[in-house]
């Protein structure tokens, strides 16, 4: 996934706080607890004291947050004319909510039925017929409570975004405002931290610190996010104006997530990372040691490779193969970073790294995830 920065001006890179974007990963982590298992206790404890009537309310209006993250939290990227800031409290996020446009809502909020066409620039379904038979098809495909609130919302989005904003209001009463005056403090700090690391550093080291999974080519001015996913955007667009938002997230880990909307403002989500989180591999490694242990050999080597080192021609004889063979076979699991090699004397041994090898499902699930 790329974002073009080529002649942003750094001041035009802003590390911001959003309470209405916060309220929307907490939602998610409450959903789906076995994406984050960091917040498991905090998911489980919010989950059991939240009123009847307020869950159900939550099980409407979920499909908002569970299976794709909505626009719609970070609507300050999409005001036409807008300036691009977020607001000081939830409040103010929700009156910026208020002055998104219709189809721009509408698009947002049904972004889980044409999830494909997210980075066309496809029409909206409350003007194009073709839009909103594939709105409500896909809607179909979710359940009734997707189909009810789909037809309400393409029939008159006024009401629906009415009961939407209450029902944010509400879950700020009931337990988000007490989670975000908690995990405010670091975000806010965690913002200042990085914006201080660009200004002296520059927008390169800025980018790094934020993920290792984001990497800035210079002179191309193209930001590149390493995630199981394709798009492409650019901050700088005379026509809504120019300018990226990164903004740190507490109930993130493990997504990394990139706004790219057509004619939105580019907004990174991450998450701010913890001592104890060990540095995500990248897709292109993950793929590499992957396909590696798939071979049949290579995994029969592997087993000899996890109890002890081993030489060349040892393998070679235990496995009835060709020494050359075995070095191939070798050196495509050493690409992968998933053997060590050490010299005695004139024997070059090679072992499997079991912590490598215990993590690759692990980084399979944040690959994905991210």
């Amino acid at each position: 996934m790329y974002i073009d920065i080529a002649g942003l001006p750094s001041d035009r890179i802003e590390f911001a706080t959003s309470p209405l974007a916060e309220l929307g990963v907490a939602l998610h982590a409450l959903s789906e607890p076995g994406h984050h298992p960091g917040v498991h206790g905090w998911a489980t404890a919010t989950a059991a004291a939240l009123e009847p009537d307020l869950a159900d309310r939550l099980l409407e209006a979920e499909f908002l947050w569970r299976n794709t993250f909505s626009d719609v939290f970070m609507p300050f990227a999409g005001v036409r004319g807008g300036d691009g800031r977020t607001g000081a409290n939830l409040a103010e996020d929700l009156d910026i909510l208020d002055r998104l446009d219709d189809e721009r809502f509408v698009t947002a909020a049904l972004e889980f039925t044409c999830a494909s066409l997210y980075g066309a620039g496809s029409a909206s379904p409350l003007s194009d017929p073709g839009m909103r038979a594939r709105a409500l098809e896909m809607a179909a495909a979710r359940g009734p409570r997707q189909v009810e609130f789909t037809h309400r919302l393409l029939a008159d989005p006024a009401p629906v975004r009415r009961w939407i904003r209450r029902l944010f209001e509400d879950l700020d009463q009931a337990f988000f405002a007490d989670t975000w005056r908690r995990v405010s403090v670091q975000l806010v700090a965690d913002a200042r931290h990085k914006t201080e690391l660009m200004r002296r550093k520059g927008v390169g080291e800025a980018m790094g610190a934020v993920s290792a999974a984001m990497t800035l080519d210079e002179e191309a001015g193209r930001l590149s996010v390493d995630k199981l996913a394709e798009g492409r955007t650019t901050a700088v667009d005379p026509a809504v104006g120019t300018g990226l938002t990164l903004m740190p997230s507490s109930f993130g880990w493990p997504h990394l997530m990139v706004l790219h909307a057509p004619g939105w403002r580019p907004v990174i989500h991450y998450p701010v990372r913890m001592p104890d989180l060990p540095t995500p591999a990248s897709v292109e490694l993950l793929q590499l040691r992957m396909e590696a242990l798939a071979h049949p050999m290579r995994m029969r080597l592997c087993r000899n490779l996890a109890r002890s080192a081993y030489t060349t021609g040892e393998l070679a004889d235990s496995h009835s193969i060709t020494a050359p063979e075995v070095s191939r076979h070798l050196s495509v699991l050493k690409k992968a970073g998933l053997i060590t090699t050490r010299r005695r004397g004139r024997y070059v041994l090679h072992q499997l790294d079991l912590t490598v090898v215990a993590r690759i499902g692990s980084d399979f699930l944040e690959g994905v995830l991210r």
